[in-house]
């Protein structure tokens, strides 16, 4: 192949529509625990996490509820991936041995907010949220009293949610989407001193905490008994003023070593004992390897 503006311009392209198409191939799970929030400045805060408006009879003037309470904020950062290709099989027609790794490129920047996400429901354990208190937590602070959201354990962690509402457990703020892009001219630098086309992937965004009252995790053996208990405490939340909260769990996350536990519970139609599983289908199944 001959070297020039428009051999090199088929080269990128080639590549971007294999990048593409394994991007496009990539089934995200962040979605169904995150809230998915657009962000235009360096740093995103959240000042109403917190605040859950209630319907009450009106009775004299409105109660306003406070939406700036709280001062959690979420700062974007700047992502990448890069290749690059030698010029020499670009000369001999030698590209497609670079296909794998294009692909690779594109499924890693499509992957990317699964890890983000789901890294830091893993991290949950001994990192603040909104409140002062680590995201899962045994005092958390609501009216006069504390609330935990963790229960107890040394093992693996699993976790339940509620995913039903707009507002999710987790957030996933994107300041600008990927964007493929090459440095492929004769003046620069890698090219001029190592004949080396540069070809690479950025994004700039970040993760961090939603409400902590919408997760429940555990380290506890993933059994019935824990499950329902972990249901029941979610169930039982209430705000400040002593209301329910209304929360139905119905995602159940887990690694993949507590997948068959999780399936016993939640699609077996008998439990151990042969009685009629009366937890079968009171959420869906989840199981993410990035918690492996």
């Amino acid at each position: 192949m001959i070297i020039n503006q428009s051999s090199l311009q088929a080269v990128y392209k080639g590549f971007r529509t294999i990048f593409n198409e394994a991007f496009q191939n990539v089934k995200p799970l962040y979605t169904k625990v995150a809230m998915v929030v657009p962000s235009s400045v360096r740093e995103e805060t959240y000042a109403w996490l917190g605040a859950f408006p209630k319907m009450r009879e009106w009775i004299g003037e409105r109660h306003i509820k406070n939406l700036s309470l709280h001062s959690y904020s979420i700062r974007n950062k700047d992502w990448e991936a890069t290749i690059e290709v030698d010029r020499n099989d670009i000369e001999d027609d030698s590209i497609g041995v670079y296909r794998p790794i294009v692909a690779e490129l594109g499924r890693s920047a499509a992957q990317h907010p699964d890890e983000l996400v789901f890294g830091l429901l893993a991290q949950g354990f001994s990192t603040i949220c909104y409140d002062g208190q680590y995201f899962f937590d045994t005092d958390h602070p609501v009216g006069g009293s504390s609330v935990s959201n963790f229960g107890g354990g040394t093992g693996t962690a699993w976790y339940l949610l509620d995913v039903s509402r707009e507002i999710k457990p987790l957030i996933f703020q994107s300041r600008r989407e990927v964007e493929f892009i090459s440095k492929d001219r004769p003046d620069d630098e890698s090219v001029f001193m190592r004949k080396k086309y540069i070809y690479g992937v950025d994004r700039r965004d970040n993760a961090g905490f939603g409400l902590w009252q919408l997760a429940y995790a555990s380290k506890d053996l993933l059994t019935a008994d824990s499950y329902a208990a972990a249901r029941a405490a979610m169930m039982s939340y209430k705000d400040d003023e002593g209301k329910p909260l209304g929360i139905t769990p119905n995602l159940l996350v887990v690694p993949p070593s507590l997948e068959g536990a999780a399936r016993e519970i939640l699609l077996n139609e008998r439990d151990a004992s042969g009685a009629t599983n009366k937890w079968r289908n009171t959420a869906e199944l989840l199981v993410v390897p990035w918690l492996s």
